[in-house]
């Protein structure tokens, strides 16, 4: 039987106008900008997941102010049935560096973000935690 796969989002706030994008390693969307997630590891929590995730990502520290929404579309991602749980975060430590499936992590102002093309629905998310 086919099961659909839990997944996190971190909306990562630097500032009140800045937020964090990784920029993807790996197919679907290879070279996209998108925001920091994956899937949550068997026995952990989502909270527990997103932090990992952004840990692994960007290397950076975050806590996490809210939840924005649950993403459930089955056609929001081209591998299958995934469900993002998507947390609207600030970050409080660590060092921005690209780490595991990211290519490149960066800084972005909210007007910049406005302009790009995001994986996923990503930028729907960001629509939802009223940012952009």
């Amino acid at each position: 039987m086919k099961k659909p796969t839990l997944t996190v989002d971190a909306i990562i706030k630097v500032n009140d106008n800045k937020i964090v994008l990784v920029k993807r390693k790996n197919p679907p969307y290879k070279d996209w900008w998108a925001l920091p997630g994956g899937i949550v590891e068997y026995g952990e929590t989502v909270e527990e997941a997103v932090k990992r995730e952004v840990r692994e990502e960007t290397g950076l520290e975050i806590e996490i102010e809210k939840l924005v929404n649950v993403y459930s579309n089955p056609k929001r991602d081209p591998r299958g049935h995934f469900i993002s749980i998507c947390f609207l975060c600030r970050k409080t430590g660590g060092t921005l560096r690209a780490a595991t499936d990211a290519a490149n992590v960066s800084i972005f102002s909210l007007k910049e973000v406005k302009n790009l093309k995001l994986a996923f629905d990503h930028k729907k998310m960001l629509e939802d935690a009223k940012l952009i």
